[in-house]
């Protein structure tokens, strides 16, 4: 657990240092400041998991900084440090959401009791979250889209806390389906620095979505592929996987020491392909390398996009083909994607009626074993209003 300990008091930070360092396993204090108005932006940077404030020469809740400060990290757990326990003190640090006040001279046993119920509290809020990858049989296959509006559907709707990270090192564009907003961080950028890499320095670099929604861009520098490694991608994915309901991986096309890294970790990999004997000759190709990787085979659900009943293909020639149908159909409807695309907004907020959202919405549904307000019958929907008008 990393710590950032605010205290003028030398012998006190030594202290405390020595008491973290001692513990199973050990608090690692990150830094140490005077101040808490400068701590602002250090935190911004470090990104603790606790901060440690003694108050003994400072009026920290005289002036409002504490509101201030649990304002504007409400993830951060706060020890408070003092030597008055008056009812004032007591009741201001409550309302600013300190989780631990202690008395100095500082009582070690009492210290690491402490740092037990911060730790357990941590620990409850860990999820064991599905990493879900989707890979491009073939160029246009329209993975990045089902991804990234996949993820929407079901951060809005499904309400679960969703993190989408774009592998495609080279042409990796799925924040642009999103969102206007311009990375930040990027993938290159967190790798480069790895070590600082926990739950609050991943949230502060994604583009947010929605509050439950974010995306890791890819760098728009192809160049910075250099700095992705293998083991870069092991850390950032456990650390996700604990802190997020799905993570969802677009991967692309290329099959490398990074995305085979990455599908290692997924949960499912949803290889994204259309009915056309290109898509087809690619999909064998795809699934013959997840065979030789000793992927098993209900670990590969195929997805056939802008599918068409009356087309010249049907899915028993790609059952045929492939060994194995496709677990989801998505409808073709070029016109709402195309729009969604180009302004960069979620087709569940442009078209939420269309076939395609509705498709979605279904998938999002059996992802998560739940049904949405999206998938009540018209009478359901009459009957509840029925009953509102009557409350």
């Amino acid at each position: 657990m990393k710590t950032l300990v605010i205290s003028n008091d030398d012998n006190l930070q030594k202290e405390i240092a020595a008491l973290s360092a001692a513990r199973t396993p050990a608090v690692t204090v990150i830094a140490v400041g005077g101040g808490l108005l400068d701590a602002t932006q250090r935190i911004a940077a470090e990104a603790p998991q606790l901060v440690i404030l003694d108050t003994s020469k400072a009026d920290i809740l005289g002036r409002g900084l504490l509101e201030t400060f649990s304002a504007q990290y409400p993830q951060i757990a706060v020890m408070l440090l003092t030597q008055d326990q008056s009812p004032e003190i007591l009741l201001r640090a409550m309302r600013a959401g300190v989780r631990e006040l202690l008395l100095l001279p500082l009582e070690p046993q009492a210290f690491g009791e402490a740092l037990d119920r911060i730790a357990q509290k941590n620990a409850s809020s860990i999820k064991n979250g599905k990493i879900i990858s989707f890979i491009s049989c073939k160029g246009g296959s329209g993975a990045t889209f089902i991804a990234t509006n996949f993820g929407h559907a079901l951060a809005s709707l499904a309400k679960k806390k969703v993190l989408l990270i774009d592998l495609n090192q080279h042409f990796g564009d799925a924040a642009l389906y999103m969102s206007d907003k311009k990375p930040t961080m990027t993938l290159s950028d967190i790798c480069v620095q790895i070590d600082r890499i926990d739950p609050a320095f991943l949230d502060s670099s994604l583009v947010e979505v929605l509050p439950n929604f974010g995306i890791l861009a890819a760098s728009e520098d192809p160049t910075r592929t250099v700095d992705i490694k293998p083991e870069h991608i092991d850390t950032i994915l456990l650390l996700a996987r604990s802190h997020y309901d799905f993570v969802i991986l677009d991967v692309g096309r290329q099959i490398d020491g990074i995305t085979i890294r990455a599908l290692d970790h997924s949960d499912a990999i949803y290889p994204v392909l259309q009915l056309a004997m290109p898509h087809i000759r690619d999909g064998r190709r795809l699934l013959d390398i997840f065979h030789s990787l000793g992927y098993p085979r209900d670990k590969t659900h195929l997805i056939v996009n802008r599918y068409e009943k009356t087309g010249k293909l049907h899915l028993s020639d790609l059952e045929r083909a492939l060994g194995g149908g496709a677990v989801h159909t998505i409808p073709n409807g070029y016109d709402a994607v195309n729009e969604s695309i180009n302004q960069g907004v979620p087709l569940l907020q442009l078209a939420r009626g269309s076939a395609v959202a509705k498709s979605l919405i279904g998938f999002a549904d059996r992802m998560t074993g739940t049904r949405t307000t999206e998938d009540k019958s018209i009478l359901a929907r009459l009957f509840s209003r029925s009953l509102q008008a009557r409350a």
